[in-house]
């Protein structure tokens, strides 16, 4: 594996630093706690971290809304703390991955403050400004994926400007050359800072439809989609012109080339579209983007057929770009959650980690997933999210997987000595850092070893990927790198099952030495118990 390409196969480690460790007691995480459990992220196994925007913001979707794209936010801490997190990083042999989200900003950015002045000053069509049709209303029917229309009405201007997420959240025009400069350079600031990558946050969403022409309506059987539900108003129609246009591929291709003048670095897109493995396999090449991030193992849908359909449909599309798989972030309920039916088991949190990591790609694991972390139940009146605000009951909003971090019993789970910003979950507090080290069975001990094991297998980190027939609820795929073939079996049920491998697969030996519940050949038949996995090596 050459120098260059660090990220193929890498294990990436995702931080939410307003809920990793809080040290100033504030009860918002914060750099300096990053910096302080450095250590624990190494001892994971992991190459890298993506931390979550930690940019100077008002907060209005945590980060994701961003007033100055080269500065650190005062609740985080300075950009002294930021260059120290780096080297102390880097000292462990961690690379670190920041956000960048380049499709919008907040209002409270310097930009927008001057565009909506008037409709002539220098930042004047750095965002997407429009006329009010003859009787008033927007545009035209975009709406935003937080509910609602994507119009915002501005009297200093007299125009609406677009908005794909929060009101708060304008989008900038890229259509406006000036724009995508100022774009390049400020990501050009933290690559000279020595940053190892960028996490694009939903960067097919960079240009709009410059016609502003409606998108259609979709039928009410078709109303699904990755991060939004069926009783969301945005599921109501085709995404056709509000993102995902062709306009935006020149773009990247400007953007890997900024990239490629700093021959470590790497980006990871976030993708979501009508089709977003197709997207995916538009986006990512090596012109484009390193690597793509979708929606597509972060569903309900947690059956064989399901995942098998999902990477088989990416493979066949994606014939020269690098995937990077995830069934945890900050944005979905916990995997635990998700995809146990409500039981929770050990074994089930150790199987769908090894699951993801074994997956041909990259892997993105979210803070808690190495402990097997459950969703956290926030009461309403707790709620900060303003997405579950605005959708409760029905979606109770991004917050249950966004709980702090627990790190031992005491007060606050170790998180913080203040009151934390939300509520720390009972639940989590009995799964902590500190209970879950002195357990040698233990999620957090599972991972650590498997994450090891899997650097030891060529197959599991650079191999391709091949499925094989089995019914519900097995999922079988042999990983094949070099001289290295290995089978890989997962029983993904609460219930013990059998299956009988092709003959063609007859020459196997079993590898034990992962440290997870195994299943084993009797008779020439595979028994797999609930949460099982097994692993051979194949002849």
């Amino acid at each position: 594996m050459t120098m260059a390409r660090w990220w193929r196969g890498a294990v990436i480690y995702q931080i939410y630093p307003r809920s990793f460790l809080d040290t100033n007691g504030d009860g918002v995480g914060d750099l300096p706690g990053i910096i302080a459990r450095l250590d624990y992220v190494a001892s994971l196994g992991v190459d890298a971290i993506w931390i979550s925007p930690f940019f100077k913001s008002p907060m209005a979707d945590f980060g994701y809304d961003i007033a100055d794209y080269r500065d650190v936010d005062p609740l985080f801490g300075t950009l002294d703390d930021f260059d120290r997190l780096l080297a102390k990083a880097h000292s462990l042999g961690i690379r670190v991955m920041i956000d960048q989200v380049l499709s919008h900003t907040s209002i409270e950015h310097a930009w927008f403050k001057e565009s909506r002045e008037s409709r002539d000053n220098a930042k004047a069509d750095w965002y997407v400004w429009a006329d009010a049709r003859e009787d008033g209303t927007p545009p035209n029917n975009w709406l935003s994926i937080f509910g609602g229309v994507a119009w915002q009405w501005e009297p200093r201007r007299r125009q609406y400007f677009l908005h794909n997420f929060l009101a708060s959240q304008p989008d900038l025009n890229f259509h406006n050359p000036a724009v995508r400069e100022a774009t390049l350079d400020n990501v050009k600031f933290w690559l000279d800072r020595g940053v190892d990558g960028l996490r694009l946050d939903a960067i097919n969403f960079c240009f709009h439809d410059a016609q502003l022409r409606d998108n259609p309506p979709k039928p009410a059987e078709l109303r699904t989609g990755r991060g939004f539900s069926p009783d969301n108003p945005y599921a109501f129609q085709y995404h056709h012109h509000n993102n995902t246009q062709p306009e935006n591929l020149t773009f990247l291709e400007d953007l890997r080339a900024l990239l490629d003048r700093y021959p470590d670095a790497t980006t990871l897109g976030e993708i979501s579209s009508e089709d977003s493995l197709a997207t995916m396999a538009e986006y990512v090449n090596d012109q484009r983007l390193h690597m793509g991030y979708s929606f597509e193992l972060l569903t309900d849908d947690r059956s064989a057929a399901y995942i098998r359909g999902t990477v088989e449909k990416l493979e066949a599309k994606m014939t020269a770009g690098w995937p990077c798989w995830a069934i945890s972030n900050h944005d979905v309920q916990r995997a635990v959650t998700r995809w146990g039916g409500g039981a929770h088991s050990d074994d089930l949190a150790k199987q769908l980690v090894a699951l993801v990591c074994s997956l041909r790609g990259s892997v993105c694991l979210y803070q808690g997933e190495e402990l097997g972390l459950p969703e956290a139940e926030v009461p309403f009146e707790s709620l900060q999210d303003p997405y579950g605000i605005a959708f409760w009951p029905n979606f109770k909003g991004r917050d249950g997987c966004r709980t702090p971090m627990p790190w031992n019993g005491d007060a606050q789970s170790g998180f913080s000595t203040g009151a934390p910003w939300l509520p720390v979950a009972q639940a989590h507090s009995e799964r902590s850092v500190h209970e879950q080290e002195a357990q040698p069975d233990s999620v957090l001990n599972g991972v650590r070893h498997l994450l090891r094991w899997r650097k030891t297998h060529p197959a599991l980190v650079l191999g391709d990927i091949r499925f094989l027939d089995a019914p519900e609820p097995v999922l079988a795929f042999v990983r094949s790198h070099d001289e290295e073939k290995l089978l890989a079996v997962y029983n993904l049920s609460a219930s013990p099952v059998q299956w009988t491998p092709p003959q063609d697969l007859a020459d196997m030996a079993a590898l034990t030495d992962h440290g997870l519940l195994s299943g084993g050949i009797v008779d020439g038949v595979l028994q797999l118990p609930a949460h099982s996995v097994f692993y051979a090596r194949l002849g």
